[in-house]
């Protein structure tokens, strides 16, 4: 046997908590994968499993260790892989080469840019007005490079390229280091009070409604980057044929955990006679994809059918009404805790 493990970065924060939105750890128990210790603040393991390695850690960190090959695998969101990316490049002069997977369709969030204009003038004139009148500007955000490289497109398209070209990412709230261009202060969290007490300039914001920003009294004059939690990997993993093959593993369980939430099956039976009707009905309203799954008996049969219990033009109760009306009997519903369509959805 293989001694190959995948080294899996799990993140640290509301998706290991089974009480709240994200729920990492039912989505890895749907997929075939319970995790030991996840939920109690680790150390991850995976026993059952013993291919798979849990590296317990912040999804801020995960580009990085990705980058570097410290990890295989990593469960973070869009806009912190893309943050550790903008400071490879403004930082170190360097790229960083990591690949998007899959959404785990949870953990939405926008980026925003904040301000406390009274006049709510548009983005751009009220940035041009900024720049015309003040030759350093200062900012905040949680996440400053992705700030920064927002800033530096804007300013250029302003035509303040080069009076505002230089730049500072520094801890909130220390001496600016420069004296022409825009001063970063990096934050954790908050962001909001040091706007409405005109700390800084503007600010850029982590927001999935935007209430808090409206209860400050700020506005949000620009949609930066929406972002999502995303499963991302090491692309050198590719090379290695055995961990490539333990990541497609993890990927099409992890996938049919996912496709399966809010999602049930229903079997029931019927007279063979009245097949020809509850198939018309199954096909009228698209409950099959190439053909119904029956097991025919003698004198019965015996259909299933995937259903989705969120679908309002057809909702559940009216699909087994409809079904008893037409002549069904012994209709169960059974919750799904995975669904795999194909190995077709995995392109990885």
């Amino acid at each position: 046997m293989s001694n190959t493990q995948l080294v899996i970065g799990m993140p640290a924060g509301s998706l290991a908590d089974p009480t709240r939105g994200g729920s990492l750890i039912n989505l890895l128990k749907g997929a075939g994968f319970n995790a030991k210790g996840y939920d109690q603040g680790g150390p991850t393991s995976f026993p059952l499993n013993t291919f798979l390695m849990g590296w317990d850690g912040r999804p801020q960190e995960f580009g990085s260790q990705l980058g570097l090959g410290e990890i295989d695998i990593a469960i973070s969101g869009i806009d912190w892989i893309r943050e550790r990316q903008l400071e490879m490049k403004y930082e170190f002069d360097q790229s960083m080469d990591v690949i998007q997977l899959m959404s785990l369709e949870r953990g939405h969030v926008r980026n925003v840019i904040i301000n406390n204009d009274p006049e709510k003038r548009p983005s751009d004139q009220w940035m041009k007005a900024l720049l015309d009148e003040k030759p350093l500007v200062t900012m905040v955000s949680e996440m400053p490079f992705l700030a920064l490289d927002w800033f530096l497109k804007k300013a250029e398209a302003l035509g303040h390229g080069d009076s505002h070209k230089n730049y500072s990412v520094q801890k909130f709230k220390t001496p600016p280091k420069i004296e022409t261009g825009i001063v970063i202060y990096e934050t954790w969290g908050k962001t909001e009070a040091k706007v409405k007490n005109g700390s800084v300039d503007f600010g850029m914001e982590i927001t999935q409604s935007g209430s808090a920003i409206r209860n400050y009294g700020l506005n949000i004059v620009e949609d930066v980057l929406d972002s999502e939690t995303t499963v991302w990997a090491n692309p050198g993993i590719k090379e290695d044929p055995e961990k490539l093959d333990l990541a497609r593993m993890f990927l099409l369980n992890l996938y049919g955990s996912i496709f399966a939430e809010n999602k049930v099956l229903v079997t029931f039976n019927c007279p063979k006679k009245i097949i020809p009707e509850i198939t018309s009905y199954l096909e009228a309203n698209k409950l099959f994809a190439n053909e119904p799954t029956i097991n025919q008996g003698q004198n019965y049969a015996e259909f299933s059918i995937q259903l989705d219990v969120k679908a309002r033009d057809l909702t559940l109760a009216r699909v087994r009404y409809e079904l008893a009306k037409l002549g069904a009997t012994g209709i169960e519903t059974i919750p799904l805790e995975s669904s795999i369509p194909g190995m077709n959805v995995i392109v990885f």
